[in-house]
């Protein structure tokens, strides 16, 4: 009798697992279907030329690093950086101008951890499910601010390490890559860096993504994965997305253009 109860446990645990929210999060690269190189520097090319053609001197990029199929309602992207336009210096030395990617990434050894760090357009896409890019240009004068924030560091003074999947946007407890961007863009529209009064204004203009999580899954899903916390939710799960994002940039005519970008051409965003 017994056995069959462990039995059980680990039934559900698995059954947890394969359909829990654990989609890619924010690891540096995923083991998710690997787009060979030939495919993915032409693409990571073609999303930069695009932004450098609208001027961007920053802007939001997000990649799919699951199946569309695999993911819950509402997600469009599952990781989101910003990219800013950079003097890069090459293996050989050489400084050639481009697109410099600021992360929040989960670190490899322990995922409920985050570093920040720095990639480029082919590193972000490598280990993307499919070619498919989300970017978002800000007006100009919050894309200053943006620059502002990064050259004085906000964002490194408003990252917290503890990394949970479906962070809470609206609670300081966890952070995951989104919720990261959504308070360096909070920090820089209202020129603040006091996380309290960030999270406050967060609650009172942005509306969050509610992901649809059955309760059996809820209890048990932090049992099965370090990457995923439920403690931060006190009501519905809810977590800050690119598309949610866009939304509140374009409520308050803050973003010059919200488009998605695949090996067909280049869409609007559909918000």
């Amino acid at each position: 009798m017994r056995l069959i109860r462990i039995h059980f446990i680990f039934v559900l645990l698995f059954f947890c697992t394969i359909h829990s929210p654990a989609f890619a999060g924010s690891k540096q690269t995923t083991a998710v279907g690997v787009i060979p190189s030939h495919q993915l520097i032409p693409f990571a090319k073609k999303v930069e030329r695009y932004a450098a053609s609208k001027g961007a001197r920053v802007f939001l990029i997000a990649r799919l690093g699951s199946p569309k199929s695999a993911l819950p309602e509402g997600i469009a992207f599952t990781h989101v950086g910003l990219a800013v336009y950079s003097e890069i210096k090459t293996s050989t030395g050489e400084v050639v101008k481009g697109y410099a990617i600021h992360n929040l990434y989960q670190n490899a050894d322990d995922l409920a951890v985050s570093d920040l760090i720095i990639d480029y357009p082919l590193d972000f896409f490598t280990g993307a499910a499919e070619l498919k890019a989300g970017v978002i240009i800000p007006k100009l004068p919050l894309q200053k601010k943006l620059l502002a924030s990064l050259a004085t560091g906000v964002n490194k003074q408003l990252h917290n390490a503890r990394y949970s999947i479906i962070a809470n946007p609206y609670s300081q407890n966890y952070q995951n890559c989104t919720e990261h961007i959504l308070d360096v863009i909070f920090s820089s529209i209202y020129g603040i860096d006091e996380i309290v009064q960030i999270k406050a204004n967060e609650q009172a203009y942005f509306k969050a993504q509610e992901i649809k999580i059955s309760p059996l899954k809820r209890l048990l899903a932090p049992m099965v994965s370090s990457e995923i916390s439920t403690s931060d939710h006190e009501g519905p799960i809810q977590t800050a997305t690119f598309s949610t994002i866009a939304q509140f940039l374009n409520d308050y005519a803050l973003a010059e253009s919200s488009v998605v970008i695949d090996k067909s051409g280049v869409h609007l965003l559909n918000i």
